[in-house]
């Protein structure tokens, strides 16, 4: 992996993980010098940002990291659920399915961590397995351009997670909504599948326009 590759992979997680926040100015020498790299890798990365919409180009001004509209937050929820809905119909028609089984399992482990300790358990590992899954539709979907686009949306999906934080109720349903995913389609149910993956989708939008709505009326750089 060349330098400009490893820039590229380090900003996009700045930024997702908002260790970068939404328009912050990207400033090529200082983050040359902190990156310990020269400016022509760094460019390089700042276009390929731009190109996955994490970075915008201001003529005259410089780079900064794209903010995040409320409107802009309905499309991607929307692109969401009409990828995932498919792939998890291609999922439950594929002949090995027994993943959706271990995962299902999984997630009905986490049900009962968050029921019993709330707020005191470290998502990390629930995280970890929510990855896992997507990873799991992508690969049993078996079409790599429906899997491209799955990784586009979830890109920028996965910057909402550090503003809207869940609360522990949300965490509870988020668990089962994910094991009716995985149910339905180890039983090779794709209208189930599909049913219940729509529904994980449109309940995650309204927890996460919810809490962004709340922020942005507060103040926060959440543009409508």
């Amino acid at each position: 992996m060349g330098q400009g590759d490893l820039v590229y992979e380090r900003l996009r997680e700045e930024i997702v993980e908002w260790e970068l926040a939404p328009g912050a100015h990207l400033n090529e020498t200082r983050l040359a010098e902190r990156l310990g790299v020269s400016r022509t890798p760094l460019r390089e990365a700042l276009r390929r940002l731009t190109r996955d919409d994490l970075v915008r180009i201001s003529p005259g001004r410089g780079a900064f990291v794209t903010e995040i509209a409320l409107q802009d937050i309905v499309h991607q929820f929307q692109m969401r659920e009409a990828l995932e809905t498919y792939a998890v119909r291609l999922c439950a028609r594929a002949p090995e399915r027994s993943v959706f089984a271990e995962l299902e399992e999984a997630f009905r482990e986490w049900e009962i961590r968050f029921e019993q300790a709330g707020e005191g358990v470290d998502d990390t590992d629930y995280y970890a397995l929510t990855d896992r899954l997507d990873t799991a539709v992508s690969e049993n979907a078996a079409n790599p351009y429906l899997a491209d686009s799955l990784t586009s949306v979830r890109r920028h999906l996965r910057r909402l997670r550090r503003l809207a934080r869940r609360t522990p109720e949300r965490m509870v349903l988020s668990t089962r909504e994910h094991a009716r995913i995985c149910r339905a389609v180890h039983e090779g149910a794709e209208d189930t599948a599909a049913r219940a993956a729509a529904e994980h989708v449109d309940n995650s939008l309204r927890h996460v326009l919810g809490v962004v709505g709340g922020v942005a009326s507060g103040g926060a750089p959440v543009p409508s």
